[in-house]
């Protein structure tokens, strides 16, 4: 009998309360079931060793470092910080040590699309499903497309606008998996008396949203369209239920009292993590003492730390007699199909993914938008109609019994056939059993190439691709990052020459490591002789010091107008100092440049910032002594 195929799957923790998190944990659970695969699910925003993790009934590798001082170091700086949240100084470990057939990336693209670069990423079966929520799509998303060979988003308008805005046809929908079995309508009797115990009139028209605070959900709007509502239709005596937490993104209290609203129709979810238990009333304020156990302060609005579990979520969704879900954009919204499997008519804004969520097949109402720009991406957004709120309220509140009764069958069974985990998960293994077993590991790097001519006569744009793929062995198209970086030095005066013994001393780090090789390496082939004397300036440390530093060498220069400035520092923030006029040649560091001696046989002037361990006016000081020599 063959083994079994090993499945890492990478996203968010299956515990926390999450899109991302919630598929984890269905799908997980659905691939575990079939018994046909080794799992490991990898997950993001969790220390590696994390007791949690133990509990899972599948292997789990936590995404972050178990080290805390590894983990300090990295929050420290923010750009590290989202980088490791996405796991990214975990993963390369995480596939070298447990050698899967198969990567699954369930994660927001830019959390992904660095891992293509890898040297695994296609000696494996790779595959990313992610979410794409607005037009024209992400960049990164399409910059991408050419190295992803199993390419799947979770929303039908997304697989169009490749298809159709970029000549992109392998990317394919894939919704993420919803649990039919934990949502699903309430008799009657249980309906009353969930009502009755919170004190929600049996007649009472209660609209509902579920959904994070998040600013790109339209709380303001909903509001409006709510008040336009109940100023027309008082007899419905309506409730609008925000299952949220009141702490985060928008201030509900604020936008209450300015749209005039009485704050007793506005109901939200107080939920107390000592009983687990949950209250349906309006918001009177955090930390409130709970009623039901009798805790001090623990009563807040739901989180996605701490919230009701699904069997509490089904009977809130069945307090509801509409579900209204407006959003400038969304990857998936699980809260719609959530709703609509507890047979509740959905009014959802009519763009991203609510396309698949409001068409004549989905027992969903669209909600109409006007079109406004995300500052500074220019991303299409939508600003829902308080005005078609109200009218599509008014349409479903004036439905008779059998309508509302279609119409609410009609969504069940659309995320049913859609949505739901039996049909998502045997697509997914559908995939996978197409997919070949690995049998080989070796994960070596490709021999780099520092001796590559390129032809010059090619256009810049041309050149720099050339010189990726045959010097660094790097095949990458014009969206790609490095790419327009070295474009931005180019039109601001960098030579070729310049950029190509970068590439070249990039090259020769890269074959040492390759090669394993500790002893100095062709120093004199990364240093070139020339009629200039030479200065080296070692610094490895924080992005902080290295601006420090950037100043100091332009201090340094002015006094020695021929003296040509190599810079050494790690190859991450070679991007820092790249661009920096003072500086001759950027040098990926060797442990060989901590040696004063050794780097005085090789130039004229050396100096370490590695070593200081003073104020930066006592830095300059010694730069000033060292250049007087």
């Amino acid at each position: 009998m063959k083994r079994k195929k090993k499945i890492i799957f990478h996203s968010n923790y299956s515990r926390v309360l999450t899109g991302f998190g919630k598929n984890a944990k269905n799908i997980l659970r659905y691939l575990a079931s079939t018994g046909k695969y080794e799992i490991i699910e990898l997950s993001n925003g969790v220390a590696n060793g994390h007791q949690a993790l133990q509990t899972l009934p599948w292997k789990a590798i936590g995404g972050l470092p178990s080290s805390q001082e590894e983990l300090d170091r990295l929050t420290s700086d923010p750009n590290l910080s989202r980088s490791a949240q996405y796991g990214h100084f975990q993963i390369d470990q995480v596939i070298k040590t447990e050698k899967p057939d198969i990567y699954l990336g369930v994660e927001d693209i830019w959390g992904l699309s660095p891992f293509i670069q890898k040297d695994w990423w296609n000696k494996i079966n790779s595959m990313v499903w992610t979410t794409l929520d607005s037009l024209p799509l992400l960049p990164d998303a399409v910059k991408s497309a050419s190295k992803i060979k199993n390419y799947y988003v979770w929303s039908s308008f997304a697989e169009q606008s490749f298809k159709e805005d970029y000549g992109i046809n392998h990317v394919k929908t894939l919704h993420g998996g919803v649990d039919d079995t934990n949502f699903f309508k309430l008799d009657s009797v249980k309906r009353s008396s969930l009502r009755e115990r919170f004190q929600i009139d049996e007649d009472s028209f209660v609209i509902g949203f579920v959904f994070r605070n998040q600013l790109r959900k339209s709380v303001p709007n909903l509001l409006e369209g709510f008040r336009i509502f109940k100023k027309n239709y008082p007899q419905s005596k309506a409730k609008l239920l925000l299952h949220t937490n009141f702490s985060e993104g928008w201030d509900i209290v604020s936008l209450i009292k300015e749209k005039q609203i009485d704050p007793r129709d506005i109901l939200c979810t107080y939920y107390c993590p000592n009983c687990s238990n949950y209250e349906i009333k309006p918001f009177t304020g955090q930390e409130k003492d709970c009623p039901i156990c009798g805790s001090s302060k623990s009563q807040n609005t739901v989180n996605i730390s701490h919230g009701v579990n699904e069997k509490q979520l089904n009977e809130i969704y069945n307090l509801m007699d509409v579900y209204c879900h407006p959003f400038t954009s969304g990857g998936q919204e699980i809260p719609i199909q959530e709703a609509k499997l507890t047979e509740l008519i959905t009014l959802v804004t009519n763009y991203s993914c609510g396309i698949d969520s409001c068409n004549k097949d989905s027992g969903g109402l669209p909600l109409d938008w006007s079109e406004y720009r995300e500052p500074g991406t220019q991303f299409i957004k939508a600003s829902t109609s308080p005005q078609s709120i109200f009218k599509n309220l008014k349409k479903v509140f004036k439905m008779d019994f059998n309508q509302r009764k279609m119409m609410g069958e009609k969504s069940r069974q659309y995320v049913i056939d859609n949505y739901s985990i039996p049909v998502i998960g045997k697509k997914l293994e559908e995939i996978f059993d197409s997919m070949d077993y690995i049998e080989d590991f070796s994960f070596d790097l490709e021999k780099r190439d520092p001796e590559y001519s390129p032809n010059n006569s090619q256009d810049d744009s041309s050149w720099l691709i050339d010189i990726y793929k045959n010097i660094l062995k790097i095949d990458l198209d014009h969206y790609d990052d490095g790419h327009k970086h070295w474009m931005n030095q180019i039109r601001n005066g960098m030579s070729r020459s310049n950029i190509l013994n970068y590439f070249k001393s990039v090259a020769h780090s890269e074959n040492a490591k390759i090669e394993k090789k500790d002893a100095q390496i062709g120093i004199e082939d990364i240093f070139p002789k020339n009629e200039n004397k030479k200065a080296l300036f070692v610094s490895t440390n924080s992005i902080e010091d290295l601006l420090l530093v950037s100043s100091l060498i332009k201090d340094f220069k002015n006094k020695f107008h021929n003296v040509d400035v190599y810079f050494s520092t790690k190859l991450t923030h070679h991007s820092i100092l790249s661009g920096h006029p003072c500086i001759y040649q950027m040098i990926p560091y060797q442990k060989e440049f901590s040696s004063e001696k050794t780097m005085l046989q090789y130039f004229d002037y050396y100096y370490n910032f590695d070593l200081v361990q003073a104020p930066s006016s006592s830095i300059e000081n010694k730069l000033i002594n060292l250049s007087s020599q």
